[in-house]
């Protein structure tokens, strides 16, 4: 079957839009000199077959059916003479029972201010059709079809199992639209029209990631679209091939067997992980594996899965028992971006990370009961409270992923910073080593300085 070698592209301008769930505005496009454009993307797509998925992740597919798509595709993208050459394809998350763009949200200062263009793809049958909410965050939702109908009433989903290819066509309309690489000429229609990309990367957080998870086993050897892999965030198991008609559960997904990254991957991914991701509902852990050629994971110590960043406005709305985790991983990630886009593009690669402690299914505590091991940001190198990747016990569903910041009491804090200088001090030095390090970014060094929290210590 010959499914379209790229999709058609429709731009939508009837009706409101629909953005993804973002609780954080990120950078004002506009100011940046950035547009935003909303487009139908359409055509066929194929289905995979596959027998037992192996757990070295040497997956072998075939190519079954195909069906007719419709989905909608979210740009942010510069003017071309401040393009950078970089487009980023994030695989929107549906966790919540419709699209967001963690990714993004993490990653949008870096974004804005390097020039890249992001492309932001409703992959999955839930965003489109409706479903169920995963991990208790609202039951049934609708779907983009049926929020907006004058807006979205063409667009139709086949299934989660079209998702991959799906996502292979927005990736190779991205490689095709600078002409140049693949010997073509520039595309003159589209949303990347008049840029000329040079490097394509799928990015993706979660239930996203542990779909480019089975991509990257499966689909990415067949179709050669990407030329490197930003995962944050991916379980211990994988996104099944099978689901055609409905989505995949993520359940299912995240419970399923361990499934590694293969190993003779000839295309740069860098796994970037938080500490709450090792156990608990992703229990990554089980697919950890060593850094290889093409293969290197970051493990954020004392982070959870998602934060207080990630939130924003709604952190103070929500009650899981305590405050929930402030880490600073969006600086971690930013990094990590970076680097990658500098390996991918034959520069060095990104440096090399300690593991967090994990030991009889828990991280093992060290100082102030913050995890040890693994990258370690300046709130946790110089610490004012205690920042722990799993949530509070007997906490809501919701709050499962969000991690706990807890007080530590000041007698402990006085025993350890002898005033607040001292403390700003140890926080800045921090701040450059790890910039030395390479696991945070000059650019980023006076925001990080401005988180430091010195108001959790009575002197």
């Amino acid at each position: 079957m010959q499914p379209a070698q790229s999709p058609t592209f429709t731009e939508l301008t009837e009706g409101r839009p629909v953005p993804p769930m973002a609780a954080r505005p990120g950078p004002d496009l506009a100011a940046a000199g950035f547009t935003e454009s909303e487009w139908a993307a359409s055509g066929e797509a194929v289905s995979y077959s596959v027998g037992e998925l192996p757990t070295d992740g040497r997956v072998t597919l075939t190519e079954a059916d195909s069906q007719p798509y419709c989905t909608r595709v979210l740009v942010r993208r510069p003017a071309a003479e401040r393009f950078s050459g970089v487009v980023l394809v994030e695989w929107l998350n549906v966790s919540g029972g419709q699209d967001a763009a963690p990714e993004y949200t993490y990653l949008a200062e870096e974004i804005v201010r390097a020039g890249h263009a992001w492309v932001g793809v409703s992959a999955q049958f839930i965003a489109v059709e409706g479903g169920d909410a995963a991990v208790g965050m609202g039951g049934q939702t609708g779907g983009l079809r049926a929020q907006r109908r004058e807006r979205y009433g063409d667009l139709h989903h086949p299934g989660d199992a079209y998702a991959y290819d799906i996502v292979t066509q927005i990736g190779r309309y991205c490689r095709a639209a600078g002409g140049s690489r693949d010997g073509g000429a520039p595309l003159d229609a589209g949303p990347l029209a008049g840029l000329a990309p040079e490097t394509v990367i799928a990015i993706g957080e979660s239930q996203s990631a542990i779909a480019l998870t089975s991509y990257i086993d499966g689909v990415h050897p067949l179709a050669g679209v990407f030329d490197g892999f930003l995962l944050h965030s991916r379980g211990g198991g994988a996104l099944p091939f099978d689901d055609r008609g409905r989505a995949a559960g993520i359940a299912a997904a995240v419970s399923s067997q361990t499934l590694l990254l293969r190993d003779d991957l000839d295309t740069p991914v860098l796994v970037v992980q938080a500490e709450g991701d090792l156990g608990g509902l992703l229990d990554s852990a089980r697919a950890r594996q060593p850094d290889s050629e093409k293969i290197v994971t970051w493990e954020i110590a004392g982070q959870a899965h998602a934060d207080a960043y990630q939130l924003g406005e709604l952190t103070g709305m929500i009650d899981c028992g305590g405050a929930i985790n402030s880490g600073q991983q969006v600086f971690v990630c930013r990094a990590a971006l970076r680097h990658l886009i500098t390996w991918i593009g034959g520069g060095a690669r990104p440096p090399v990370a300690p593991p967090v402690e994990y030991d009889d299914d828990e991280v093992v505590p060290g100082d102030l009961g913050i995890g040890r091991g693994g990258v370690r940001t300046p709130a946790v190198e110089a610490p004012v409270e205690r920042l722990v990747g799993a949530p509070y016990p007997h906490s809501a569903p919701f709050c499962m992923l969000l991690g706990r910041t807890e007080v530590v009491p000041d007698e402990q804090l006085r025993q350890r910073w002898s005033d607040r200088d001292e403390y700003l001090r140890a926080y800045a030095e921090a701040t450059d080593r790890l910039i030395e390090e390479g696991f945070l970014l000059a650019d980023d060094r006076e925001e990080i300085l401005a988180d430091a929290r010195p108001e959790r210590i009575t002197w």
